[in-house]
């Protein structure tokens, strides 16, 4: 059997195995912030959301997370890994049907005043899906960037699941593309389903609600997602067509597939943040 027909068989099995094991449950924990690359270091202002974020709802109700960090360069030095969790407060937010418990987090400059690559990792607690009765636990990484100085973007936080950026997951024109590579305790997940969302409401932190009006209309509801499928080595592209905030999803890609009796899925979760070039 020559080479052409061997991938062929392999990627058929990679695309069943992953239609028949992962449910497409279309929910994104956000980690939202106004701007993902800076001039320099300031104050943050974060909202933790987890919602639909193309139709601006349903918001799903969050427990207090298990952790929440920042992993943060310092000149030369090893990374500097901040517990985060104190700066949480919970809030009450307003999604497009009702309101819903979620977060926001004042992170200080002091943190976030250094030069280069910042990265956020939240890690939640399961969310019970009634609908599809299974627990879903989004492992969420966003990176900010202080000065234009390249850092630790590309480095793995060595979480049980995560998409590693082979491309920076900030200052992305509109029109680019993004690549990264799916992992599960650090090791490539070959065929992971993949999904791409656009935030396509405006989000009022100060109001903690998303805007009323859709910046973009979906001719269809398969189009208010992108769904694609890692290759062999787990790796992926993904087009970068519109301004604003897009989240990756790699779904069920964890190794812990049971929680409290009933099916886990671990997702991993990337957000990136895209510009218009005048």
């Amino acid at each position: 059997m020559n080479g052409t027909k061997v991938l062929s068989k392999r990627l058929a099995a990679g695309l069943v195995t992953c239609l028949l094991g992962t449910a497409a449950h279309a929910h994104f924990q956000m980690l939202y912030l106004q701007e993902s690359a800076l001039p320099r270091g300031q104050d943050l202002e974060l909202g933790l959301i987890f919602t639909h974020p193309f139709n601006g709802g349903p918001t799903m109700p969050m427990r207090a997370p298990r952790s929440f960090t920042l992993v943060s360069q310092h000149g030369s030095a090893e990374d500097i890994k901040t517990d985060l969790k104190k700066y949480l407060r919970p809030v009450q937010w307003q999604g497009k049907d009702y309101r819903a418990a979620a977060y926001r987090a004042t992170i200080p400059r002091d943190l976030v005043r250094s030069l280069g690559d910042h990265v956020f990792v939240l890690e939640p607690e399961p969310y019970l899906d009634v609908d599809e009765d299974i627990y879903i636990q989004q492992f969420t990484k966003l990176v900010v960037n202080v000065g234009g100085v390249p850092g630790n973007w590309a480095e793995s936080q060595k979480l049980p699941v995560e998409i590693q950026p082979l491309s920076r997951p900030y200052a992305n024109w509109t029109g680019g593309i993004f690549r990264g590579v799916v992992l599960s305790d650090g090791n490539p997940v070959p065929f992971a389903k993949i999904e791409l969302e656009y935030v396509n409401y405006l989000v009022d932190l100060e109001k903690n609600t998303f805007g009323q009006k859709a910046t973009t209309k979906a001719p269809s509801p398969a189009y208010e997602r992108v769904s694609l499928l890692a290759d062999e080595q787990g790796q992926f592209v993904v087009g970068l067509p519109k301004a604003g905030w897009w989240g990756i999803a790699a779904l069920d890609v964890g190794k812990t597939k049971t929680h409290e009796g009933k099916t886990l899925s671990q997702d991993a979760v990337l957000w990136l943040q895209v510009k218009d070039m005048n």
